[in-house]
């Protein structure tokens, strides 16, 4: 039933109409349970895992809070991100944040943990994406809807940094 529950939601997840309510919607959930559970609970992660992005805005130098799915690698100290937007036209604006400021923490399980991004190109980006969908196949369908390639970064875990 598990199985069953996965596949009706990746497909209600790859409509146009969760691409509209989505963006709206999800991030304010994930944030308040987030905060409500102290970086413990997330509750899109119930369906795919997730993490809380804290990234430095490309222009504002502010901190920016991002809930985010994500694809842990098998080491356990690295995570792939995907810009898919839920498959809307631009670019997510956590993408250029992190383009240009690529150091960064996520918060993982309750844990917060400091990170460096980095864009995946070429040959990197295309096995990562093929493992992407594999993971989760809805990314297929937001990257048909759009003209741009969706960004692909792995985030890698750093030692601690003083600020």
């Amino acid at each position: 039933m598990a199985g069953l529950g996965v596949r009706i939601v990746q497909r209600v997840s790859s409509t146009r109409a969760f691409a509209k309510v989505a963006p709206q919607v999800v991030p304010a959930l994930d944030r308040a349970v987030h905060r409500l559970t102290r970086g413990r609970f997330l509750l899109s992660a119930q369906m795919l895992p997730g993490v809380i992005l804290t990234s430095t805005g490309a222009r504002s130098g502010r901190l920016r809070r991002s809930p985010l799915a994500c694809m842990p690698q098998q080491d356990g100290r690295g995570w792939l991100l995907v810009g898919s937007n839920f498959g809307r036209p631009g670019h997510p604006a956590w993408t250029h944040n992190l383009l240009a400021h690529p150091d960064a923490s996520i918060s993982w399980k309750g844990r917060d943990i400091p990170v460096t991004a980095r864009l995946l190109t070429g040959e990197e980006r295309a096995e990562a994406w093929a493992a992407l969908l594999e993971f989760w196949p809805p990314y297929a369908t937001y990257q048909s809807r759009v003209t741009r390639q969706i960004r692909l970064f792995r985030l890698t875990e750093t030692p601690f940094r003083r600020v």
